[in-house]
């Protein structure tokens, strides 16, 4: 199958074709428009630039913005900056993702919450920190973490 000229629809904006250059723009305008990068899109943009599919999923894989699997309904951000982790950042991903039913994935089976650690937030002077749905909470601990998962699920059994 040859690939078309450019590409034009929803969120994908215009990219000219055989052009590896714009493969993380065209990632990134696709991961906007569906979340994520899912797996016959990783395949359209292959195509569209005349890459491997391998190419592009290496790509996906090293840059930890992009995502191959779709986030739960509530995205859980665990800092493990310096400051973060000193203060017990560990300790709360490890008990959210007990909490959660963690194992090996980071999305919960219900689809309800997705839990990442990440580098740094960027505000040491809350450590620990968690963001929830980009609204940040500081100076955590396990207990206050555990209670605010605790909530949104409560929240979510009575349809709010």
């Amino acid at each position: 199958m040859s690939p078309p000229t450019a590409v034009s629809s929803g969120a994908y904006g215009t990219f000219e074709a055989s052009d590896p250059g714009v493969l993380i723009p065209l990632m990134q305008a696709t991961q906007e428009e569906f979340g994520y990068l899912p797996r016959p899109e990783v395949a359209r943009i292959a195509d569209y630039l005349g890459l491997s599919e391998a190419r592009v999923y290496g790509v996906a894989t090293f840059y930890n913005q992009f995502r191959l699997e779709p986030l739960g309904k509530n995205y859980i951000q665990i800092c493990s900056g310096t400051a973060c982790h000193v203060k017990g950042a560990a300790e709360i991903f490890s008990v959210l993702r007990a909490e959660l039913g963690l194992d090996d994935a980071s999305t919960t089976k219900d689809g309800l919450f997705t839990i990442d650690s990440v580098a740094c937030l960027g505000a040491c002077s809350m450590a620990p920190l968690v963001n929830v749905n980009g609204e940040f909470h500081g100076h955590m601990t396990a207990q206050k973490a555990l209670k605010l998962v605790r909530d949104i699920r409560a929240k979510e059994r009575k349809g709010a």
